[in-house]
């Protein structure tokens, strides 16, 4: 008996394997498996195409050089912002997220003591002083209670300033958490996170050439949202301005291997970013079938120095699960619509801008 239920359950394993090899080598089009949605948001008329004098809080998960599936972004959106005269950079703070918060410690300061020597940008220094504080090492539910990194809380004493998220929003909300006054003094919170309801972050599909799984590539998660859930509710409560630069703005730029061999050539800072940028290029070159990556975290960068590239769109933003995705959703999300409200089921809402779309060159971000 034991052996007959074994022999039809290994059967049945077979079977399934098979649909789901077969499944993955079918082409699949729809727009939720990557490609950029035509339809549906109505955008704000375009920003001014001037620069303004902008100070900023930079809080990051940076990783890179620390693994082949660790991004670069971080420290090319470090790298550009630190290249850009009329950007003040207050502070920096670490966070976990693509790394522990230890090792993103570790090469954010190391970033920062090249950029001190000498900019980005031929012939700008950074200033030494500049504070890096290491942060929060886990999500809301843990952190809040320990009284999370409050080192940003200082600087917003001091004036009003941009918090530049590109990590889990879990340090700032536990310094919301613990001192509310405080949101009047964020100016805006560009966060690197949110999608529209069944999207899924999938870079391969219908642009690759040799792909893992038939052509299909890795699907990538929303990570800086579905790491702290709860940290984007508080931060959305607290009624902070809040620009989202989503996945769908980064995967209209391409950094290609040619875009590394320029930052090298931009000063050590340069040079340490370009090299440490390599492993992450080469894998998606294997396993996205992309002759590029996606540079998600430079494209908030790219909106803090200069707007006027971006079509962005007023819309509700809330944490909660996706309808759309009821088997692959992963657990809770920040999503976005403008039609449709968000369930009764929502954590937290908030109007939000949502600036999906972007026109602008890599060489454009490091002059």
């Amino acid at each position: 008996m034991t052996k007959t239920v074994l022999k039809w359950a290994l059967i049945a394993i077979g079977i399934l394997a098979i649909l789901v090899t077969t499944a993955l080598a079918v082409p699949v089009k729809l727009w939720r498996t990557g490609e950029v949605p035509q339809s549906g948001l109505k955008y704000l008329p375009p920003a001014p195409d001037t620069v303004k004098p902008r100070r900023v809080w930079i809080d990051t998960d940076a990783a890179c050089g620390t693994g082949q599936r660790r991004d670069p972004d971080d420290c090319l959106a470090l790298l550009s912002l630190a290249g850009a005269a009329h950007i003040d950079i207050a502070g920096v703070s670490t966070v976990f997220g693509n790394a522990p918060v230890a090792e993103a410690d570790q090469v954010t300061r190391a970033l920062v003591q090249t950029l001190g020597g000498r900019a980005g940008r031929p012939g700008r220094a950074v200033s030494a002083s500049v504070p890096v504080f290491k942060g929060c090492g886990a999500a809301a539910s843990t952190c809040l209670e320990a009284g999370g990194s409050l080192d940003a809380q200082g600087a917003l004493q001091q004036g009003s300033l941009d918090v530049v998220a590109l990590g889990p929003l879990t340090n700032l909300a536990a310094v919301l958490a613990r001192e509310p006054a405080l949101a009047a003094r964020v100016s805006h919170v560009i966060a690197v996170m949110g999608r529209r309801p069944g999207h899924r972050f999938h870079p391969s599909e219908n642009r690759a050439t040799g792909a893992m799984l038939f052509g299909h590539g890795p699907i990538f998660r929303d990570l800086n949202a579905v790491l702290d859930p709860q940290a984007v509710a508080v931060v959305l409560a607290s009624g902070v301005p809040v620009v989202l630069i989503p996945y769908t703005a980064a995967r209209q730029v391409l950094m290609t291997g040619s875009d590394l061999d320029r930052i090298a050539r931009n000063g050590p800072a340069g040079a340490w970013v370009a090299e440490r940028s390599r492993a992450w290029l080469e894998f998606w070159r294997s396993e996205a079938g992309l002759d590029g990556f996606y540079p998600f975290d430079l494209m908030a960068a790219a909106y803090v120095r200069n707007p006027a590239p971006f079509a962005c769109a007023r819309v509700t933003a809330w944490v909660g699960e996706d309808a759309l995705l009821p088997w692959f959703g992963g657990g809770p999300a920040l999503l976005v619509a403008q039609q449709a409200g968000p369930p009764a089921s929502a954590t937290a809402t908030a109007q939000a801008l949502y600036c999906d779309v972007v026109s602008i060159g890599v060489g454009e971000l490091f002059p």
